[in-house]
């Protein structure tokens, strides 16, 4: 059974950082593009971000880049997403994702 499991969310002021993390199992972690995506109310899934298997390639949607890393350890299987110079409009629940399976999700929250 594939598992994915995030966190690291949380209440953070405007320019602050928050790391995630996404904690897998069930599949051949390192075999498999991961992402990250994230849900307003009100809104669809929203891409952030994408790497590739051996963790070569990363790839950011425009609101993020520059501010959003994306990175992976295939020894732990494990996702990561460094955000910083948050800002509110990144107030969203957060998402790693293997194909169209998504964990339980990670709430950030972006307020002063």
């Amino acid at each position: 059974e594939v598992q994915l499991m995030e966190s690291g969310g949380g209440l953070v002021a405007p320019g602050g950082s928050l790391r995630l993390s996404c904690t897998t199992s069930g599949f051949t972690f390192s075999s498999y593009t991961m992402r990250w995506v994230r849900q307003t109310p009100g809104k669809g899934l929203e891409w952030v971000a994408s790497i590739s298997t051996a963790g070569g390639t990363a790839d950011y949607a425009d609101s993020v880049k520059g501010r959003f890393t994306i990175s992976r350890d295939n020894a732990e299987n494990t996702l990561y997403l460094q955000m910083n110079n948050l800002k509110p409009e990144d107030t969203a629940v957060y998402y790693c994702t293997k194909g169209n399976e998504r964990g339980q999700g990670t709430q950030v929250t972006v307020s002063s």
